[in-house]
C-alpha cells in the first residue's frame, strides 16, 4: 500500500465498534489516516501491511490484552507510538502500560478534547525519537521541537547534547513560555533512555497535601480516601526521567523528602515502611531565582546543588534575536493547516513590529498571536494595524522624552478605541477602566466616538 506521506497514520484497536467508531470520527476530523482492528491479531496483520505512526488500544479486549500488543509494536516497530485506552482505569495499569512502552495512558469515558491532547502528545515524543536517531550528538545542532538558530539557542542546543550524554540530574531556568519542558523532553529523547518512561509533574498545581503521596505513592488507608494503595510518580518513571517543574514552588518540608530520595535513590510509599529501590533520572525546572530564595531561607541550598549538577539557562524571546521571525513562520505553517492551508505573510511594518515586542509570556505568547492571527485575519497579509492593540501601541513611535504623560495617555485611547472599532464596552475592558472613566477621558481629550 501506498504512503500518504504528508499525513500520519493512527491504528485503532478496540473490540467495542462503538468506542472505534467515535475516535475513527473525531481523528479523521483532524485529517488523520485511520486504521481499525478488533483484535490483537486483526491489529498485527496491519502492522506488518502498513506503516503505522501511533497504534492506540485498548487494555482488555477477547484474547491476548493490549498489554501485548504494546510488547509486540515495541519489539518490531522502533517507529509506532502507541497510546492505552481503557474502561478499567487503575494507578498499576497506568504504570504497567508505560513501563511496557505506551506513550499516553487515556480512561475511558473521555472528551474529544483529551483524545487530541493525547495523541498530539504521543506524536510529540514520537518525532522526538526519530530526531534522536537522526541526529548526531557530536555537533549542537536544534533537536526536534525548537526552532530557531540564534547563539543564545546555539548554547542551548549544546547544553542538551552534552546532558543527553549523561544521567546527572538537570536543572532548567528560564522565564515562563521559554519551553523548558521541551528542553526536559530533548534531553530524554535523545539520551540512552529514551524508550523508557517520561513523566512531567507541574509542583506547582498539586495541593501540599497531597504532594508527597503524588510523588512517592501510598498504601491502602495510609490517609482518609486512600481506598487503594496506588504508585506515585517515581514509581511510574522508573528507569526513565521524572520532570519536574515549578520546583521553586516546593515547601521547604517536601523539599527534605524530595532531597533525601535524591540522595539514597529509594523511596518509601506514604503509610509504608518498605523501603524502593528506584533507577530515576531527575530533571527539575523553575522560573524563579533559586539562589534568592535559598537566602530568604525558602528554598533548601543543599537540594540546590544536588539539582544543578547540570545546568541549562532558557534566553528569553526578547534575547534571542531574529529567532522570533523563523518562530512566526514556523506558528503559521503549523497553523495553516486549521484555514485550509491559507498561509498569510507579514508585511516589513508587522515584522520590525514581532522584531520590538518585549513578549513578556515568550515563545508561548508568539504563538497564541500567531494562531489568533491565523484565525481573525481574512487576507493574505498580516499588517500592523491586525496586530493586538497592545502591541500596536507600544511600537507605534520610536521612543522619546520629549512628549508629556497627557499625550502618551491620549495616543493610547486612541489607538484602543480603533482597534475595538470605537466600542467603548470593549475598550473600557482593555484599559481596565469603567466606563464611565472612559466617557470622561475622552471629553478631557475631545476624542469623539459614534458608539
Amino acid at each position: 500500500m501506498i504512503r500518504d506521506v504528508d499525513r500520519e497514520h493512527i491504528l485503532i484497536v478496540d473490540d467495542s465498534s462503538d468506542t472505534v467508531e467515535v475516535i475513527r470520527r473525531n481523528l479523521e476530523s483532524k485529517k488523520y489516516v485511520v486504521f481499525t482492528g478488533c483484535n490483537v491479531g486483526e491489529a498485527i496483520e496491519i502492522l506488518a501491511s502498513v506503516p503505522i505512526d501511533l497504534a492506540i488500544t485498548d487494555f482488555k479486549m477477547p484474547g491476548p490484552s493490549g498489554l501485548e500488543l504494546v510488547k509486540h509494536i515495541r519489539e518490531n516497530y522502533v517507529d509506532t507510538a502507541v497510546m492505552m485506552i481503557t474502561g478499567y482505569a487503575t494507578v498499576e495499569g497506568a504504570v504497567q502500560a508505560v513501563k511496557t512502552g505506551a506513550e499516553e495512558y487515556l480512561a475511558k469515558p473521555f472528551t474529544d478534547d483529551e483524545l487530541f491532547t493525547a495523541v498530539e502528545a504521543a506524536f510529540e515524543n514520537l518525532h522526538l525519537r526519530r530526531a534522536a536517531r537522526s541526529q548526531s550528538l557530536a555537533t549542537p545542532q536544534s533537536p526536534h521541537g525548537f526552532v530557531g538558530d540564534s547563539e543564545a539557542m546555539q548554547r542551548v542546543y549544546g547544553a542538551i547534547a552534552k546532558a543527553a550524554r549523561s544521567t546527572a540530574t538537570v536543572l532548567i531556568c528560564g522565564e515562563s513560555g521559554t519551553g523548558k519542558e521541551l528542553v526536559a523532553r530533548a534531553v530524554h529523547y535523545l539520551g540512552a533512555s529514551a524508550a523508557a518512561p517520561f513523566v512531567a509533574v507541574n509542583c506547582g498545581g498539586i495541593p501540599e497535601g497531597l504532594l508527597e503521596s503524588e510523588l512517592f505513592g501510598h498504601v491502602r488507608g495510609a490517609f482518609s480516601g486512600a481506598m487503594e494503595t496506588r504508585a506515585g510518580f517515581f514509581q511510574t518513571a522508573d528507569g526513565g526521567t521524572l520532570f519536574l517543574d515549578e520546583i521553586g514552588e516546593m515547601s521547604v518540608a517536601m523539599q527534605v523528602k524530595l532531597l533525601r530520595v535524591l540522595q539514597e535513590k529509594e523511596v518509601c510509599m506514604v503509610g509504608s515502611t518498605q523501603i524502593q529501590k528506584l533507577n530515576v533520572r531527575i530533571i527539575a525546572a523553575t522560573n524563579k531565582k533559586l539562589l534568592s530564595m535559598i537566602s530568604k531561607g525558602t528554598f533548601r541550598e543543599d537540594l540546590y546543588y544536588r539539582l544543578n549538577i547540570i545546568s541549562i539557562d532558557l534566553p528569553p524571546l526578547r534575547e534571542r534575536g531574529d529567532d522570533v521571525f523563523v518562530l512566526a513562520n514556523h506558528f503559521i505553517a503549523k497553523y495553516a493547516a486549521e484555514m485550509e492551508g491559507r498561509s498569510p505573510r507579514f508585511t516589513d511594518r508587522a515584522l520590525k513590529t514581532l522584531r520590538t515586542h518585549n513578549w513578556p509570556g515568550n515563545v508561548r505568547e508568539l504563538e497564541n498571536t500567531v494562531h489568533r492571527l491565523i484565525v481573525m485575519t481574512d487576507g493574505e497579509v498580516i499588517d500592523v494595524p491586525d496586530l493586538p492593540p497592545l502591541m500596536r501601541t507600544s511600537n507605534s513611535r520610536e521612543s522619546s522624552f520629549d512628549r508629556t504623560l497627557a499625550d502618551i495617555e491620549r495616543e493610547y485611547i486612541k489607538n484602543v478605541l480603533t482597534s475595538v472599532a470605537g466600542n467603548k464596552t470593549h475598550a473600557a475592558e482593555i484599559l481596565g477602566i469603567d466606563r464611565k472613566t472612559l466617557r470622561e477621558k475622552l471629553k478631557r481629550f475631545n476624542l469623539n466616538t459614534k458608539s
